[in-house]
């Protein structure tokens, strides 16, 4: 049995795994496809955490929610230096991302509204049409597989085209799970045997309280000093505590509380928004920084990006150490798989949305049809968007 995370000596200082994400961050397009990366410079090249143990945390970071990679760099992070180590690599491995992404958002309020600026846009909010397809296929190839699937997948689509909360939709959908899927899912006898099981402590909750009390006093200070930023933190929070499945979950949620709800950007911006977090380094999710400096430039980019991350690096801290038990939790995985699922059916409904946005030629419906293709095959997105832009600025 691993020791506790709060009890075994670390082979990295903080320091040094802060260094090593950085440079990792610095290159980190691609999203989930950055895992690989993550295990070969902590398993292989500095050895900081065991094979079998990468494993198992890869396995974690895609029951819980949050942005994979983010995630499995928190994990790996976690093993080589504890949980200040979980943190230093969290931050270190999004920071790029985040400053490139202020960077950008700060010169698209200034010339969106240029013609050139049009143009582009106007084909890179096709290819995130195409981005959302292909997520939406690539969950419906790996999570469909059943006839119950397919009533998931309709009623999610359908519930979120018809103005409903996806919030509700994965909430009813884990519900549903947990009987559509009790003659899929049974008792694993295979499972760690409770004796093995890490009990309970204090110093196995401390570091995950730490932080939910860090984040609660901080929501304070904001209700009352800068309400409107106390908004967009209990936003992004709620949207990240939602997001199963990888950054692309949060997609649909974005979607529903930015535009839908409370109005703060149009559908066009916020797929503007998707499409310059393509060419950033780091997750998907990283478009919450968007979201947030246009709301309130600076600041609101900070509390945007800290809110869309902290619940996941919450999470990762309170479950490690009950990670088995939750694992082969059969009522467990039958919710976990209802909510899966629907993802596939939220982001069918976001991806029709975006169409209709989209201002469509014969021209840019190539450009989406290419895109997509390439997505499938398996390109990595930060050509798909690159080419796609050059494409869209030189014919749009």
């Amino acid at each position: 049995m691993e020791p506790s995370i709060t009890e075994k000596k670390y082979p990295a200082t903080a320091a040094d795994i802060f260094a090593a994400f950085l440079r990792l961050g610095l290159t980190a397009f691609g999203g989930p496809a950055m895992v690989a990366y993550i295990r070969t410079m902590t398993v292989k090249d500095k050895k900081w955490v065991k094979e079998d143990s990468f494993k198992k945390g890869i396995a974690l970071c895609q029951t819980i929610p949050g942005a994979t990679a983010m995630q499995a760099a928190a994990y790996a992070g976690l093993r080589a230096g504890g949980p200040w180590g979980a943190v230093a690599a969290y931050t270190a491995f999004g920071l790029p991302a985040f400053i490139l992404m202020v960077t950008l958002s700060a010169m698209y309020t200034k010339t969106h509204d240029l013609p050139g600026v049009i143009a582009l846009f106007s084909g890179l909010q096709v290819i995130v049409v195409a981005l959302v397809a292909g997520a939406a296929i690539g969950f419906g190839r790996r999570y469909i597989t059943a006839k119950q699937d397919i009533l998931l997948v309709a009623g999610a689509s359908i519930f979120l085209a018809l103005g409903g909360s996806p919030i509700i939709a994965i909430l009813a959908s884990g519900i549903l799970g947990l009987i559509l899927y009790k003659s899929l899912i049974r008792e694993d006898t295979t499972r760690q045997p409770a004796a093995e099981i890490p009990k309970t402590t204090w110093k196995t909750l401390r570091p995950a309280f730490f932080i939910a009390l860090t984040a609660i006093v901080c929501l304070g200070l904001l209700f009352f000093i800068r309400r409107d930023l106390f908004s967009l933190s209990i936003l992004m929070m709620k949207i990240d505590f939602f997001a199963f499945g990888g950054g692309y979950a949060s997609v649909p949620l974005l979607f529903h509380e930015i535009v839908e709800v409370h109005h703060w950007m149009s559908n066009q911006a916020l797929m503007d928004g998707i499409a310059l977090g393509q060419v950033t380094p780091g997750p998907i999710v990283i478009t919450a920084t968007f979201a947030g400096y246009l709301l309130a430039k600076i600041p609101g980019a900070l509390v945007g990006t800290i809110s869309i991350f902290t619940p996941s690096l919450f999470l990762l801290l309170l479950v490690v150490p009950y990670f088995d038990r939750m694992q082969h939790n059969p009522s467990l995985q039958r919710a976990l798989r209802g909510v899966l699922v629907s993802f596939v059916g939220l982001l069918l409904a976001v991806t029709i949305r975006f169409g209709f946005a989209a201002h469509w030629t014969p021209l840019s419906a190539l450009i989406a049809v290419c895109a997509l293709i390439a997505l499938l095959k398996k390109v990595n997105i930060l050509w798909v968007v690159l080419i796609g832009a050059v494409v869209s600025a030189l014919l749009l």
